[in-house]
């Protein structure tokens, strides 16, 4: 598997991160470097200590690495995720029922990337 069927496989866009990102090198840095981040996880405790405040900045967090990075998929699940926890205008129905979405889409991420890191190492 190549960066740009890693790529496909994940839902991002590879063209649009290939503009953002000088290199190809750069763009595997910083999407192996993706596996190492705590956003997710810090998104899934808050949700489940129902710690909205908490919860909006990991989504917040993760949507922004997602759109520096062209995790389509991901990028707005977590957009979503964030935008009906933001302060003042909290929905926690809706982001008890988008949880499920963000961490689908984070595990297909996920996946493709474990999947490009062994097949590359």
């Amino acid at each position: 598997m190549n960066l740009q069927q890693c790529y496909q496989e994940l839902g991002g866009d590879y063209k649009d991160v290939m503009q953002r990102l000088p290199s190809e090198a750069m763009i595997r840095k910083f999407v192996l470097k993706f596996l190492n981040d705590k956003s997710f996880e810090n998104l899934c405790n808050a949700m489940n200590q129902e710690d909205y405040k908490e919860a909006f900045i990991a989504a917040h967090t993760l949507k922004g690495i997602c759109q520096n990075l062209s995790f389509t998929r991901l990028y707005h699940s977590s957009s979503e995720m964030a935008d009906v926890l933001r302060d003042g205008t909290q929905d926690i129905v809706a982001a008890k029922k988008l949880i499920s979405i963000v961490v689908e889409d984070y595990h297909t991420t996920e996946k493709a990337i474990r999947k490009f890191q062994a097949e590359n190492a």
